[in-house]
């Protein structure tokens, strides 16, 4: 028989874990060797831009897309089939990536990952929040997401040491994710979903998102909250090195800026989920660490990157420590909503976070080809602008979920 309770350290957490570590490898390593690959494939200079950019789109489009359609099947259908499904889809199209020669294949193979990769952080927040004691969650919730991110890492040196062979890097993130299948088939739903399922409650219902005024925008503040986190990875991290040459900086490595912002987010996570904890408040400290992200967005632009490498690395750690918030604002969805809507909640929205990105490249795209702003610089931090802004008044407008029972269904 399942027990009542798990620890912080119990297998559902190291498992999920150890998921998001594939997870972000996987979802990363396109970050890491964009430049190598597309040189490969006969790219460079403004036309590898703007092929990076719509490949990262069609990838977000993806785990949109993905987000939803897993969010509903883990409410039909359990946890765990969400755990195995999307772990296996990415792993092969990761694969799959490894063999391209074109980049219409890249393309499709990137966005078919996407779909993949939509299903899992949601899923492991949701399973683990159901399966802890409430004061427990946030700090198991900092423990996914830390072990998560540290994909990263592995993928950037994992990168150097293959001499930039970006086909092996692909290569080993499936594999990985492949050997992690046998570890996912001894992870049990949660007695709380088994026994709501079983009562014959309406599952998974995606209408019921829009069906009712408020819960429509409790969902749709829990998207506006996370946008933050995919302004800095998408816009400021993922295209540093475009940044760095605008701002006359030379020597500027575009993959150790996005490990690095990794390692500064890994900490981030951890340290968001234990200062909830000792705040007793889920909304105190994403007020702290928009604070965190606010001031380092305007020492960015203001300082023009620090004026060297090392000063813009220090700057992307900055960038990356206050955004920070990503397993806080997902386990602040999963406790938005009740038993029935869980996981579709809890997948979808961090997925639809990241299906924004597009919408705020077009609006970057549109800002920078104005005679009013007409530079790469000046759109990029005033789309911070609105994107923050949006941000900090939803989090006004979200209730406290801190100590939340998840024990309801929604009606």
């Amino acid at each position: 028989m399942q027990p009542k309770q798990y620890g912080v350290f119990s297998l559902p957490v190291i498992v999920g874990a150890l998921g998001f570590f594939v997870d972000i490898y996987d979802l990363q390593v396109f970050g890491i060797t964009r430049i190598a690959s597309l040189q490969e494939l006969g790219l460079t200079g403004d036309e590898a831009t703007h092929a990076g950019e719509n490949m990262l789109n069609w990838q977000m489009i993806g785990l949109v897309i993905g987000g939803i359609c897993w969010g509903v099947l883990g409410d039909k259908k359990g946890r765990k089939s969400v755990l195995f499904g999307s772990i296996l889809l990415y792993s092969l199209a990761t694969i799959a990536n490894g063999f391209v020669h074109d980049i219409t294949a890249y393309t499709i193979l990137r966005f078919v990952a996407g779909l993949g990769l939509a299903g899992e952080l949601g899923a492991s927040i949701t399973l683990t929040g159901e399966m802890l004691p409430k004061e427990k969650r946030g700090v198991a919730a900092a423990i996914i997401a830390t072990s998560g991110v540290m994909g990263t890492i592995v993928a950037y040196y994992v990168q150097k040491l293959s001499h930039g062979d970006w086909r092996l890097c692909y290569f080993i993130g499936g594999g990985m994710g492949l050997a992690l299948l046998f570890l996912r088939m001894s992870v049990l739903d949660s007695r709380m979903y088994s026994t709501v399922k079983e009562g014959g409650v309406q599952m998974g219902n995606l209408m019921m998102i829009v069906n009712k005024k408020e819960r429509f925008f409790r969902y749709f503040r829990g998207i506006i909250i996370g946008l933050p986190v995919w302004y800095v990875i998408g816009i400021l991290i993922f295209f540093s090195n475009k940044f760095a040459s605008e701002f006359g900086i030379k020597d500027f490595d575009q993959p150790r800026s996005l490990m690095l912002q990794y390692v500064a987010l890994a900490f981030g996570d951890m340290g968001a989920g234990l200062l909830a904890n000792y705040l007793k408040s889920r909304k105190k400290t994403l007020y702290v660490f928009y604070s965190i992200l606010t001031v380092f967005i305007a020492l960015f632009f203001i300082t023009k990157g620090g004026g060297s490498a090392a000063s813009m690395y220090l700057l992307c750690m900055g960038l990356g420590f206050g955004a920070g918030i990503s397993v806080l604002y997902i386990t602040m969805s999963a406790e938005q909503f009740g038993t029935n809507l869980r996981a579709t909640a809890a997948i979808s929205i961090p997925n639809l976070v990241r299906g924004f990105l597009p919408l705020m490249s077009l609006l970057f795209q549109f800002l920078r080809s104005k005679t009013v702003f007409n530079d790469y610089i000046t759109g990029a931090w005033v789309v911070g602008i609105i994107v923050m802004a949006c941000s900090w008044t939803a989090v006004y407008y979200t209730k406290e979920t801190f100590g939340k029972d998840l024990d309801f269904v929604e009606r």
